[in-house]
């Protein structure tokens, strides 16, 4: 099932208010069971949900790139590490190597990645909320509810306990 992006944003755009709200009641209120909640969550929506299906953030974002990525997908190319970055790669206001263009330039027109099983450690985590410590990176989680359908369906999922 394609996921209609353009609906997905203005939804998630519609709700984003709401979110934010909500990611603040959550820094008030410090649950102990926050990652628990995430995970939980991140497992049911993704049973449902194949992000072949999306490809939002391949198609929107950057990962940050580290070195061991740059050197990584370098030698799969055949490339110096330089000639990479030279390539595809620039440094951002922070100093951190991120793609030149979006979409990120492995994706396929299948929105499968060419470079899957070499990926970049970012993008092997993403979406993050299946990560320790949900409570130190909720302003990303919150970020990423306008790029990622799953983020948004799994922050709506744990605001239900929060919204009475």
């Amino acid at each position: 099932m394609v996921i209609d992006l353009e609906k997905f944003s203005k939804e998630s755009s519609s709700d984003y208010p709401a979110n934010k709200k909500l990611k603040d009641k959550i820094k008030a209120i410090r649950p102990k069971n926050l990652d628990e909640k995430f995970h939980q969550e991140h497992e049911e929506v993704f049973a449902s949900l194949d992000c072949l299906d999306c490809g939002n953030c391949c198609k929107t974002t950057s990962p940050i790139l580290l070195q061991t990525d740059i050197d990584r997908l370098a030698k799969i190319f055949r490339m110096k590490s330089s000639e990479f970055v030279n390539t595809y790669l620039y440094q951002d206001e922070e100093g951190d190597f991120v793609f030149k263009s979006a979409p990120c330039p492995f994706l396929g027109s299948d929105n499968a990645c060419l470079v899957y099983e070499s990926r970049p450690k970012a993008c092997r985590e993403y979406p993050h909320t299946n990560r320790k410590n949900m409570f130190g990176i909720l302003d990303l989680t919150l970020k990423n509810t306008l790029v990622c359908p799953a983020v948004h369906k799994i922050f709506y999922e744990i605001g239900k306990e929060y919204k009475k």
